[in-house]
């Protein structure tokens, strides 16, 4: 293709560069001057104008992003006609966007004149949304070039398709711990529901049992017997190892484990496995809020019936930072909280030990924290006429006072700060910790220091250590203030 500025006289069937207003009319870009054109411009006074004039071989804009557009378009995809250089893909139904990213790219690295833009991979389109779009770059594109184009297009498959969502039968299984509420179980179960039909498919049976190999086995072998096409599990306590209570039950059960683990935050602790046909999936602990999270990029490709590989899980790292979970070094802030309601009512217990953990009390005082409940040992000489003169509980406990702390709580406590023996933080981390904590998200569980925040969805464990350890998943740690 030829382009520079030329001279009028020879500037018949010259395809014109630049939009051109003139007394009589507009001239647009992309015009194919005619005669009549090449007169209007002499009346205007003009001796060059600037333009493209294609060669033996070339194809225009208009051509070429439409055989573009065909070798791309695969099933549930069409295109509504080159203009302009530009072609824009639809889908022709709802379901989900499948794209051969390594494929994309080498047509994209062909020359510098194509190019084509899409959707994130995977995404879910509604019908006649515009999920792709090629630009031709300059006014005409050579055939070679083209031709390139359209062979990495249409070699080894579709390249840009639609897999339409197929109506998903579920059973939904959740294991219990004692300790867990009946309220705690509903919520999760509510919002998976939600998430599953929100895809057009049904919960058709949920089933609960305790948190144990042998009887997660026996569930899953009954779920599957309902005939469902996917198993949904919720744990009671995360998955951290593929050798943990889920994935064992499910190898009990027949099955076996795809793969454990994703680049995806919230959703790491995802695994997906199978029995026969039937993908089983145990949850993150944050599919237990409604926010968008791993779970939702791995149900919609099962819901489309479009294979998901180890590789593809272990691909979708960039893009997979979800959420900022904050509390990081580099100074990221929580939004701020417009009216003291957003708080929890937060409760604090002081595991004070041989001591009368004097400092925490204060700041838990101060941070508006009610109850306080103050933990000692037998030893201590800890005394409530040496506590300030407020409503402070003093428990004497040698055993398990993380235990006795939270049995001494009543009902209407949504949360409960516990200072570790000898913990210093300041009433600015307390403020943080409670801005932070939201289970529906994920962070049922807030640590600062040698202080953590709980969620009273976990008021029934009997050691924080492996509180912290089993529900990891849920677990934020913020960094400390450098004065407590």
């Amino acid at each position: 293709m030829q382009f520079g500025e030329v001279r009028i006289d020879e500037a018949e069937g010259l395809i014109l560069a630049h939009s051109l207003r003139l007394e009589q009319q507009m001239l647009k870009k992309g015009r194919v001057l005619s005669a009549a054109d090449i007169g209007l411009l002499k009346q205007a006074g003009m001796n060059f104008v600037t333009g493209a004039r294609l060669e033996d071989g070339d194809l225009d804009e208009n051509q070429a992003a439409q055989a573009v557009a065909d070798a791309l378009a695969g099933p549930g995809v069409q295109s509504n006609g080159a203009f302009a250089g530009r072609c824009n893909l639809f889908a022709t139904q709802g379901g989900v966007v499948v794209i051969d990213r390594d494929r994309l790219d080498r047509l994209n690295l062909v020359d510098e004149a194509v190019t084509v833009a899409t959707v994130p991979p995977f995404v879910i389109a509604r019908p006649r949304q515009m999920i792709a779009t090629i630009k031709i770059i300059p006014f005409g594109v050579n055939q070679h070039t083209v031709d390139a184009c359209t062979a990495f297009a249409s070699t080894g498959g579709s390249l840009i398709s639609v897999h339409p969502i197929k109506p998903i039968k579920a059973a939904l299984i959740l294991t219990t711990l004692p300790g867990i509420r009946d309220k705690t179980l509903a919520a999760a179960a509510n919002v998976t529901r939600a998430r599953v039909e929100a895809l057009g498919g049904q919960i058709s049976a949920e089933h609960r049992c305790a948190h144990d190999i042998g009887s997660l086995e026996r569930t899953l072998t009954k779920a599957l017997a309902g005939g469902v096409n996917l198993v949904l599990i919720i744990g009671a306590s995360a998955t951290v190892d593929r050798r943990d209570v889920a994935p064992a039950a499910l190898e009990k059960a027949g099955g076996a484990i795809d793969h454990f683990g994703m680049p995806v935050d919230p959703g790491n602790l995802l695994l997906l496995g199978h029995v026969g046909a039937v993908p089983v999936v145990t949850l993150p602990g944050c599919a237990r809020s409604p926010k968008p999270n791993g779970l939702d990029w791995v149900l919609a490709r099962l819901a489309a019936d479009v294979p998901i590989k180890p590789k593809d899980i272990m691909r979708m790292g960039a893009g997979g930072l979800l959420k900022d979970l904050g509390g990081h070094a580099s100074g990221a802030a929580w939004p701020a909280i417009t009216t003291p309601n957003d708080l929890p009512h937060a409760a604090a217990i002081v595991l004070a030990g041989d001591g009368d953990g004097a400092q925490a009390v204060e700041t838990a005082l101060a941070s508006g924290l009610d109850p306080l409940v103050v933990v000692a040992s037998s030893a201590s000489d800890a005394a409530e006429e040496n506590l300030p003169p407020c409503d402070i509980r003093l428990l004497r406990e040698d055993a398990n006072p993380f235990a006795a702390g939270l049995a001494a709580l009543p009902d209407d406590v949504d949360a409960a700060l516990v200072f570790a023996e000898g913990a210093a933080i300041s009433v600015t981390d307390v403020g943080h910790m409670l801005k932070a904590l939201d289970p529906e998200e994920g962070r049922a569980i807030v640590t600062a220091g040698d202080s953590c925040l709980i969620h009273s969805s976990h008021f029934g464990a009997t050691s924080l250590s492996h509180l912290l350890m089993d529900h990891a998943e849920q677990v934020l740690d913020l960094p400390i203030s450098a004065n407590p």
